[in-house]
């Protein structure tokens, strides 16, 4: 037992550096982020200005996307993530020098997360096609859920520590701790992790590889069908997260503190996921695991929200709510990867994430417009049917219940909807 678990871990060395020390980078760069948020907002007080930060950041991943995939094919994978990592963290010492000579404006916050998140596009799908590079193809299920268990310490992690550090030491300590993540990684990347060379390294034009992502996807319905499914839930997701604070924070019951702790259960799910991902042996379906973790996940938190005025039943709907997700993203990971030729990994993800997340922005949108201007006049106006009242409560708050309740019948729908078209198509892994 003793001796496989060392041979484990040597044929998994390699992906342990990178995940543990590009953890600590991004959580790194999720403090300076959500420090700056906090800097903004006292320079502004403007809730949009602080919004525009992550749109910034945001919109080059969605825009982006489908042409960083196909120069990351031209180009060596290591040598692309560490040229993105410096030009990343230039970005965060201009905004140091900026602020220690007190010339940092709102503009300058701009336009550097603009390059950020063009780094980002580009190195996202390098370090996709990397970890493919290192991890034994039998570990794929393993090692996605220990990357969902990152991404979910972050998240609790990154507000927590963000808030501390900038109290009692400013935004120089936050930047500080962020550059010196950064030397971690870039350190243990350039001497320490070897990625194999892959052969999808090519010198035709970022249009003609950029053509041929998404040929691949064209040509194969199961994996389009697949993202474009993941594209509806982002946007059921996204909606509901624009409607949680204002379903919450109305609430007799609810306030900023009750917004933290739900949220914060959100990340505990998912690191209880995460392990469970890690852990579960192969499924005889994973097609079918997707889109059915999903139903159950859409199915029931949104309607336990929607019809409860209950904190603890808002904690338990976010735990039902996430914690399948990981499961749901380390089978859809193993899809991919055995399903999409290394050589095409790069722009074929980089196609992937513009299908998959530009419904995250809309669903923002959507769901705070719908609750503004649809479902708290409707719940005003109509407050006095006792059905409405019966479901939704009353005064403001009822309408981002009711809309709780559209998400939750559109996420059902879409489920059922891909489902269906999913079980025409046959996957098997080699």
């Amino acid at each position: 037992m003793k001796n496989r678990k060392k041979d484990e871990i040597f044929k998994l060395k390699d992906f342990l550096i990178l995940w543990s020390t590009q953890s600590l980078s991004g959580l790194g760069s999720s403090i300076t982020a959500f420090a700056l948020t906090l800097w903004l907002y006292e320079k502004t007080g403007s809730s949009l200005s602080t919004a525009a930060l992550t749109i910034c950041s945001y919109a080059p991943y969605v825009l982006m996307s489908i042409f960083a995939g196909a120069l990351t094919d031209r180009f060596d994978k290591k040598k692309t993530m560490l040229v993105c990592d410096v030009i990343a963290v230039f970005c965060t010492m201009a905004v140091f020098g900026l602020f220690r000579t007190n010339r940092l404006m709102v503009w300058h916050l701009y336009a550097l997360n603009v390059i950020s998140g063009l780094m980002n596009t580009v190195q996202q799908p390098a370090s996709e096609v990397a970890m493919t590079l290192i991890i034994p193809e039998k570990y794929y299920q393993k090692t996605s859920g220990l990357r969902s268990l990152s991404r979910s310490l972050i998240s609790i992690l990154n507000p927590l520590i963000a808030t501390a550090l900038y109290s009692f030491v400013g935004l120089n300590g936050v930047i500080a701790v962020d550059i010196g993540s950064f030397l971690v990684a870039f350190t243990a990347l350039l001497f320490f992790i070897k990625i194999p060379k892959s052969k999808s390294e090519r010198k035709e034009g970022v249009f003609v590889l950029a053509k041929e992502g998404t040929g691949f996807l064209k040509d194969n319905p199961m994996i389009m069908t697949l993202i474009l499914f993941m594209a509806g839930v982002n946007l059921v997701a996204s909606a509901f997260d624009a409607t949680l604070p204002g379903y919450v924070l109305p609430n007799p019951k609810g306030g900023q503190a009750v917004l933290g702790i739900v949220t914060s259960c959100s990340g505990v799910a998912m690191i209880i996921g995460s392990l469970l991902a890690s852990v579960l042996p192969k499924p005889k379906d994973r097609v079918k695991v997707v889109y059915l973790t999903m139903l159950f996940s859409l199915g029931t938190e949104n309607f336990l929200l929607a019809f409860s005025r209950e904190p603890i039943v808002w904690c338990v709907g976010q735990i039902i709510g996430w914690i399948l997700v990981p499961v749901m993203s380390a089978n859809l990971d193993v899809i991919l990867r055995s399903s999409i030729p290394v050589k095409l990994q790069g722009r074929v993800y980089a196609c992937r994430n513009a299908l998959q997340f530009f419904t995250i922005p809309i669903g923002l949108f959507l769901g705070g417009f719908m609750v503004d201007n649809v479902c708290e006049p409707f719940m005003d106006t109509y407050s006095d049917l006792s059905v409405a009242e019966t479901l939704f409560g009353t005064g403001k708050g009822s309408g981002a219940a009711l809309m709780m309740f559209l998400l939750g019948v559109s996420g059902i729908l879409i489920c059922l909807i891909t489902g269906k078209k999913l079980k025409k198509y046959q996957y098997s892994e080699k």
